[in-house]
């Protein structure tokens, strides 16, 4: 390739990273947020969809796509709740609940979102970053979803509430040890409900993004399994929302890369990079198996660490 072709290329790549990153970044999120009370929520994939459904269909019906935004993040808070008011029940297991809820997500999106596949929705706006060039393509790469900066702000707000505020520091304490909670007169279910329903919220906020910018419309294929993928994110980044935001930024390239390519003309093993963000998860996974990566910043109230 020439010198202007991979400048177009990486260009591509960096507005992808953030097209493609911005549902992986608040779903990411909102599972750090519920991971780090000491709950672990992997039905964000049937929230991720369930969300994206209503917030395309909030917006058909308003007419206002940040209708359909608070429409989904809403819906996402309800199955979070779900999720949370379950979990808190004796002998119930996280994990299994969120397989349930998973399904239960899915099974609802694809029964009630039927009757969206064909209509048009009013979309998120875009914020142009490209107006220094005079190079369409580069312009196109760079319209950037107007969800994103909120995602930093908030990734960046996250980071420091957990360190620096009160409520952050009782859902540190609720994930780390309950029975110090206890003792200090904490509800520890009414924290793991409410972190739950807020990471719900926030996830919420992703389906949005898919069904309302990128791609922009409603179908059963939609989510391609990134609520699991997200929960590896939180892994990844050590529990860390400012981390989760270069984690959904990585992952974000790494899906950009096959489109990107095929702009400049390689056409050949498309298939193949499109393939390129579940190689790295399953990479990443492989990566984190040993104890002396994967276990630093985890909650105690996790397990993993035990």
């Amino acid at each position: 390739m020439t010198d202007s072709a991979v400048l177009d290329v990486l260009i591509a790549v960096l507005g992808g990273a953030i097209r493609v990153g911005t549902p992986f970044l608040f779903v990411s999120l909102g599972e750090c947020l519920t991971e780090k009370a000491g709950r672990i929520n992997l039905g964000l994939e049937g929230v991720l969809v369930f969300s994206a459904m209503a917030g395309f269909g909030g917006a058909c019906l308003s007419g206002s796509p940040w209708v359909g935004v608070l429409a989904a993040g809403a819906s996402g808070a309800l199955l979070a709740l779900l999720h949370g008011l379950v979990c808190s029940l004796q002998r119930v297991n996280d994990i299994a609940m969120g397989i349930a809820l998973m399904l239960l997500g899915a099974g609802l999106a694809f029964t009630l979102g039927k009757p969206l596949i064909q209509p048009q929705a009013p979309q998120i706006p875009a914020i142009a970053l490209g107006g220094w060039s005079s190079s369409p393509s580069v312009q196109a790469a760079l319209q950037i979803n107007a969800l994103f900066p909120i995602g930093v702000l908030l990734a960046l707000g996250m980071g420091w509430a957990f360190a620096n505020t009160r409520w952050g520091l009782v859902v540190r304490m609720v994930g780390d040890s309950s029975d110090a909670a206890r003792a200090l007169g904490t509800s520890v279910n009414g924290v793991r409900i409410a972190a739950t329903a807020a990471g719900g919220f926030i996830a919420g906020l992703g389906g949005a993004s898919l069904s309302l910018y990128y791609p922009g419309s409603w179908n059963e294929g939609l989510s391609s399994g990134q609520g699991l993928i997200a929960v590896a994110l939180v892994i990844f980044a050590r529990w860390s929302p400012v981390r989760c935001l270069g984690a959904a930024l990585l992952f974000g390239g790494a899906g950009a890369l096959g489109p990107a390519l095929q702009s400049v003309g390689v056409s050949g093993y498309y298939d193949l990079f499109n393939a390129v963000p579940y190689a790295l998860t399953l990479a990443i996974l492989v990566w984190t198996c040993s104890p002396k990566r994967s276990l630093k910043g985890a909650p105690m109230e996790l397990g993993v660490s035990r």
